[in-house]
């Protein structure tokens, strides 16, 4: 087992379950007992930080977790998320006080719990401030009903504004290989302010872990379609990327998804992953090597092969990064 890491107080290994795809995003979720052997196959395995929030499946996934893991509930840390509004077919950001009280009891509800871990504004609110939206779960820290704060996809500046409120435990974002936006200065403020960062899509959506070959078989739901990366103009430049990246992982001995995993917390002890799946084996194999890390020297290899020069395309459509508040490589 992997040396334990630091997350909203409590030591948890550095790989983590992001429960997304058992409800939503990817491929069609799997049947709902597979989904339930995979939650607790997990506990078994040693995960005991489990990622979730209100938009996967609009409550699915945290109803999924309340009712399958609610006799183990003291076995894991759990966070949620509130923040992205579905009504209909439409979605807001919204993280205005009164809507983030409500967001928390239906969590609570939901999740069969009394307490949430670690809970998180999921997107900036652009029209609600920062200060605001952190007050409002303060309240709800010295209530009892969440342990600590989390934001996700903000900026340095934006989580110092925060942080300056209430102390914020994580700021989770996306952190790969091919996508470095943290690098800018929100990994470095995290270091500064005691702030855990939780990378979300480790293994690049499932590019780095020998996930796809072919982007015209992912599916209509599939939220990869509407990446840049993953169409048809992008996506052969990135996969010559991706074979000389599962050539290092050949020589190296272990799977590709396991070499991304360790580049990720190679790059700081203040980093946990959280890498999804709706599969069992993979689940297996992403914990297999939690303990293993690359030499320097492959690890600066890794560092040239793939990173924002040499990508093909942004890591988001248009739309979506004008919700997204953390800095931009220019």
């Amino acid at each position: 087992m992997a040396p334990q890491r630091r997350l909203a107080g409590r030591a948890v290994n550095p790989i983590g379950l992001g429960c997304m795809n058992l409800s939503w995003a990817y491929a069609a979720p799997p049947p709902r007992e597979e989904a339930e052997r995979l939650l607790h196959r997990a506990l078994d395995l040693g995960y005991n930080h489990l990622d979730t929030a209100r938009i996967y499946g609009v409550g699915k996934n945290e109803a999924l977790i309340g009712e399958t893991l609610k006799g183990r509930r003291k076995e894991f840390l759990l966070a949620s998320k509130t923040g992205i509004i579905v009504d209909g077919d439409k979605r807001r950001i919204d993280c205005r006080p009164e809507t983030i009280r409500a967001a928390v009891e239906e969590s609570l509800r939901l999740l069969q719990t009394d307490h949430i871990d670690l809970y998180y504004l999921h997107r900036r609110d652009f029209a609600t401030p920062i200060e605001d939206s952190v007050g409002a779960l303060a309240e709800l820290v010295a209530a009892g009903k969440i342990g600590a704060i989390g934001l996700s996809e903000m900026s340095a500046e934006t989580l110092r504004k925060a942080h300056a409120v209430h102390p914020i435990a994580a700021m989770q974002t996306e952190y790969s290989l091919w996508t470095r936006n943290v690098e800018i200065a929100v990994l470095d403020a995290c270091r500064e302010l005691g702030v855990t960062l939780v990378a979300f899509s480790p293994v690049a959506r499932g590019a780095l872990a020998n996930g796809i070959r072919d982007t015209g078989t992912l599916t209509e739901q599939d939220l990869r379609r509407t990446h840049p990366r993953f169409d048809a103009e992008n996506w052969p430049k990135n996969l010559a990327l991706v074979d000389a990246f599962n050539a290092v992982a050949a020589e190296e001995g272990v799977t590709p998804a396991q070499l991304s995993l360790a580049w990720v917390l190679s790059r700081g002890e203040h980093i946990v992953a959280i890498p999804g799946s709706a599969n069992i084996a993979h689940v297996e194999e992403n914990i297999a090597r939690a303990d293993w890390r690359p030499g320097a020297d492959v690890l600066a290899r890794l560092d040239g092969l793939i990173n924002q020069s040499t990508v093909s395309g942004p890591r988001y459509p248009a739309a979506m990064q004008r919700t997204i508040d953390t800095e931009e490589f220019t």
